[in-house]
């Protein structure tokens, strides 16, 4: 078990009104798996992206991530536990246009004090199919390649989990297949694959399908 959300719990509050983001979320996820969570928009799925990703804090409830109790750390203590387990895609690529591929793939090491990454950014590269886009810009490239760099700048760390909010999002239909190719590529050689997404036919590309809805998980919170 890589992941374990006991009774996950989290509100905003907004103006006079508070929102109950998360309303007691269960959910197990072994090592190995390739999970998709899904829900309408306000279902809850990207609040419980940002928790079981590191990037926030349940109000209660518990998260054991590789065995480690995440519920109530600080956050650069959290921080610190993101950069080693967790690799990020996003919809929008997030990018620096200034920088190339290899560069933009190089950064998470550069942040956390490695120094020169560029034999493991080249690597990354490669893994994903752009060994001949390495000193190509992101306003060079496709939104397929500009998605492709992204992932091999999540992989460079070589986090065991690979967390990916709507990455076929931007992409037209054919690209977004290839994008899904290669994540399912990447859990087959046995990295944990959690794919949040609003579209029925990327959630059918994962193994297991987790449903949430009114900040509760509706359906697939354990495998069965």
């Amino acid at each position: 078990m890589i992941i374990r959300a006991e009774g996950l719990v989290k509100t905003y509050v907004m103006g006079a009104t508070t929102v109950r983001a998360l309303d007691g979320v269960d959910l197990d996820i072994d090592e190995g798996e390739m999970v998709a969570i899904s829900g309408p928009s306000g279902s809850g799925k990207s609040t419980l992206m940002h928790i079981l990703g590191c990037l926030d804090r349940p109000d209660s409830g518990r998260y054991v991530l590789a065995g480690e109790d995440v519920s109530s750390l600080s956050r650069n203590r959290l921080a610190e536990i993101r950069n080693r387990r967790i690799g990020f895609v996003f919809q929008t690529f997030n990018l620096l246009p200034r920088l190339r591929a290899l560069e933009n793939v190089e950064l998470p090491l550069l942040y956390a004090g490695h120094g020169s990454a560029k034999d493991r950014a080249a690597e990354a590269l490669r893994t994903v199919g752009l060994e001949d886009r390495m000193h190509h810009r992101p306003t060079q490239l496709s939104g397929g390649q500009r998605q492709r760099v992204a992932v091999a700048r999540a992989l460079i760390t070589d986090p065991a989990i690979l967390l990916a909010d709507e990455p076929t999002g931007n992409l037209d239909s054919r690209t977004g297949d290839e994008i899904l190719t290669l994540l399912e590529t990447l859990n087959a050689a046995g990295r944990t694959i959690i794919i949040v997404t609003h579209e029925v036919d990327v959630a059918g590309r994962c193994r297991r399908q987790v449903h949430m809805r009114d900040g509760r998980v509706v359906d697939g919170a354990k495998q069965s």
